[in-house]
């Protein structure tokens, strides 16, 4: 088994376990292999450290080292908080801007909402005084989506 460090086009970094050099080559020729964040297949493969054996060189005195096992990782926080997005908010796709308007001028009951919008559209909603976010979606999570909502 081979664990190789890959990053995609828009840099997020992530592990890849592949049974040999050349299921990677392969599955990456196909298309196969993509970001688990942002489903981007623009992927490549990160340098990593070979072990040097130098015997004779000379040893240096280990540092002090810290890892809290109960903290999380920055990725799975952030992974859960998509989570608890995606399971708490109602996908209105396209009519985003339109229904925050709505929610937002007391037309329609207030509730949590997620869709696409342009940055226009964003920026609309910000002089209206219309509080929102963007945040990239995993495909993984949502059905092959995979957008910036």
């Amino acid at each position: 088994m081979k664990v190789f460090n890959l990053r995609c086009a828009r840099d997020h970094v992530f592990e890849g376990w592949f049974a040999s050099e050349e299921a990677y080559s392969e599955q990456r020729a196909r298309a196969l292999v993509e970001c688990p964040l942002c489903g981007d297949h623009e992927v490549v493969r990160l340098p990593s450290a070979p072990r040097l054996n130098l015997s004779g060189a000379r040893e240096e005195k280990p540092g002090p080292v810290v890892q809290s096992p109960d903290a999380p990782s920055l990725e799975a926080m952030w992974m859960k908080a998509v989570q608890h997005v995606l399971q708490n908010t109602e996908d209105v796709g396209a009519r985003f801007s339109e229904e925050a308007r709505r929610i937002h001028y007391g037309e329609v009951e207030r509730r949590g909402i997620r869709g696409e919008a342009t940055p226009q559209q964003r920026e609309a909603l910000a002089e209206e005084g219309i509080e929102v976010m963007q945040m990239p979606m995993p495909k993984a999570l949502e059905g092959g989506g995979g957008k910036v909502h």
